[in-house]
């Protein structure tokens, strides 16, 4: 399955599916509930998909496809590594502040070893997000605007782990503050962080 074959029907269901998530979290994601909230007999949500888990691996591979699209629009080649690397997070701050349930989906409690095909989802988006942040980072070493005495991937997962910290703690605090200013105010702070040492 990739983005372009989710159909619009689909991804009503996935939206759906999305707003239970957030609500109910996951034992409250039932295709009764989601007949329900749809107002369609659950044979209907049956003709789009055989299962919940299904559902939500749909939901994940939607993410991760559309991350890597977003992702390969906001990085330009006239930027400077280091507005690259606030022009990928930027974007990711603005996209979950309008789809917070994606953000459930990837932290719910019982999801992250659900299953082995939710697990391969979650990787996709893993590696959709490695795939554009590692160039950038490389390219940051190598011109000077990030250090250099931290090996490049360790510098990603160090960068990809705050990251992940922060959305943690707005899913946990029920997404009651502004992610996008307390986004910004962390890549500040991580670009202080990774800038090359001074003599």
């Amino acid at each position: 399955m990739s983005i372009s074959s989710i159909s619009d029907r689909q991804f009503e269901i996935i939206q759906a599916a999305g707003k239970i998530l957030s609500s109910s979290g996951v034992s409250g994601l039932t295709i009764k509930n989601l007949a329900k909230e749809m107002g369609f007999a659950e044979s209907a949500i049956y003709r789009h998909f055989d299962s919940k888990e299904t559902i939500v691996v749909a939901m994940l591979i939607y993410l991760a496809d559309n991350m890597d699209e977003r992702l390969g629009k906001v990085i330009s080649n006239r930027n400077t590594p280091k507005e690259n690397l606030d022009a990928i997070f930027n974007d990711q701050f603005v996209f979950f502040s309008g789809n917070p349930h994606f953000v459930v989906a990837v932290f719910s409690d019982g999801l992250m070893e659900a299953s082995p095909k939710i697990n391969a989802a979650i990787l996709r988006i893993m590696q959709a997000k490695m795939k554009h942040l590692m160039p950038i980072i490389m390219e940051g070493q190598h011109q000077g605007y990030f250090t250099n005495a931290i090996p490049t991937e360790e510098l990603m997962h160090i960068i990809l782990g705050a990251f992940r910290l922060q959305m943690f703690k707005w899913r946990i605090a029920n997404f009651q503050f502004d992610i996008f200013e307390r986004g910004k105010y962390l890549m500040s702070n991580i670009s202080t962080i990774i800038q090359p040492c001074k003599n």
